[in-house]
């Protein structure tokens, strides 16, 4: 496994652990379809949450919330109409998520939940 990809992985494996801690029920991981893949779908109560999970090592290329176009967002909305269709789940309400995670080259991590980007 590469360097960034490592970096992903454990960058998605800790947002998912604050999600958990913060009462979120994980319901898939990692999704993929043929128009790209969803890091994390969720629920929180009756909503449903799809995140967006960025993991960087420092800020010399910015936050990993920086990193979140309009266009990685339009992306995400028709991603989650494709999970809906695939998963014949009706939610109560639907939510797109950011998680950002810094992993600084000292000290702990830190995890950025954004809630209601799109």
């Amino acid at each position: 496994m590469r360097t960034t990809e490592a970096v992903g992985k454990y960058g998605e494996d800790l947002a998912a652990r604050y999600l958990v801690a913060n009462g979120f029920t994980i319901l898939e991981r990692n999704w993929r379809c043929g128009q790209g893949e969803i890091d994390i779908v969720a629920r929180e109560n009756r909503t449903l949450v799809v995140c967006e999970v960025k993991t960087r090592r420092g800020l010399g290329y910015g936050s990993p919330l920086e990193s979140i176009t309009y266009r990685k967002l339009t992306k995400l909305r028709q991603l989650v109409g494709h999970w809906l269709r695939e998963h014949e789940v009706r939610p109560g309400e639907v939510r797109i998520d950011i998680v950002a995670v810094l992993l600084p080259y000292r000290g702990a991590p830190s995890v950025d939940h954004v809630r209601g980007v799109a």
